[in-house]
């Protein structure tokens, strides 16, 4: 789901991205006033979980790959607000150093899976639990149900707004000979072309994720629950060790997704967009907008290193990025250490 380089028109980046300013800037004020001071550092626990979900990579109908994201977990921990922050911060990690997701759709990336998808997800779970407990107490079962369903809700209405910001760039950026300048795919490719893999397949990836996440974290880590955090003002500080100990497994079993072969939808090279067949016809031209267009040089491009075997290079970056996460996550909670 992430928009590499050069596949939206700079255009669409700028308005996608003065798009996310006023929904940082409030989720910001809001996050300063929901959260504990306590909890800040923990935020980056949440957003180490949606960096590591993102590089268990799946094989998807279509011959493609996919991920989850853990937006709505992250919601479901520190609420929808400080999941934004936090999966902004993972996606902009994951753009800088591992060259996943372009630098200048920055804010389509974040529009789509760091703000429509833990919103979507959280409140269709808030949804679900009231609606639940309309006329008696929601049983506790209800939470891990509405978990699953705002997790898969969250994640397919994610990647629509990802398939439409795709199939609208060949209707308002082409060439006199009618070519695209940038993703050359339309509506009617590109929707279903996202998907039907989403629905299928990824979306059941992001529900159990997210329900076996949340569902470890109820148990052993209930201060870390957003219902739970709302309800009491003042927390004693907890030990998390078993949470940690569940980033470590996570961050151990990252080669697995090197096991999914191909390339996601929409984020083929410059070099292979041309031979791409859809319906199956190949495009036949490469975009000049992709080939010509501005792209970063990441320090460890597709999360590899040169000269080290994929395996250790993938968990490295694991490493790299969860200790990046709760690092910063960290250096933002002490300027709050005199609030309550």
């Amino acid at each position: 789901m992430h928009i590499p380089e050069n596949y939206l028109a700079p255009a669409t980046c700028g308005v996608m991205g003065a798009a996310m300013v006023p929904v940082w800037v409030h989720a910001v004020k809001k996050v300063g006033k929901e959260l504990p001071k306590e909890k800040m550092p923990l935020l980056g626990v949440g957003a180490a979980f949606s960096f590591l979900a993102m590089m268990f990579n799946v094989p998807l109908v279509g011959g493609t790959t996919g991920h989850a994201v853990g937006g709505t977990l992250i919601a479901l921990l520190f609420g929808p607000n400080a999941a934004c922050i936090a999966v902004s911060i993972a996606l902009l990690i994951q753009a800088v150093l591992f060259g996943d997701g372009g630098i200048l759709a920055f804010g389509a990336n974040c529009f789509n899976m760091a703000f429509i998808l833990p919103f979507a997800g959280y409140y269709t779970y808030r949804l679900i639990v009231k609606l639940a407990s309309k006329n008696q107490p929601a049983k506790s079962g209800i939470h891990y149900v509405a978990a699953a369903i705002g997790s898969y809700v969250g994640i397919n209405l994610a990647a629509f707004f990802t398939a439409v910001e795709f199939g609208l760039q060949p209707l308002l950026f082409h060439d006199a000979s009618g070519n695209a300048l940038y993703c050359p795919y339309d509506l009617t490719v590109a929707i279903p072309s996202m998907m039907i893999p989403h629905l299928v397949v990824a979306g059941v990836v992001e529900l159990v994720f997210t329900v076996v996440v949340y569902a470890f974290i109820r148990k052993v880590a209930p201060d870390m629950i957003y219902e739970n955090i709302l309800a009491q003002t003042e927390q004693e500080p907890k030990k998390h060790i078993p949470v940690f100990a569940l980033i470590a497994v996570l961050i151990a079993a990252t080669p697995l997704g090197l096991l999914a072969t191909g390339t996601a939808w929409g984020e083929w090279g410059a070099d292979e967009i041309a031979a791409v067949e859809n319906a199956g016809k190949a495009l036949g031209y490469t975009p000049s907008g992709l080939a010509n267009g501005w792209e970063l040089n990441a320090l460890m491009p597709d999360y590899a290193v040169s000269g080290m075997n994929e395996i250790p290079a993938y968990i490295l970056s694991a490493i790299l990025g969860v200790a990046l996460l709760v690092i910063i996550f960290k250096l933002i909670s002490i300027p709050m250490k005199g609030r309550r």
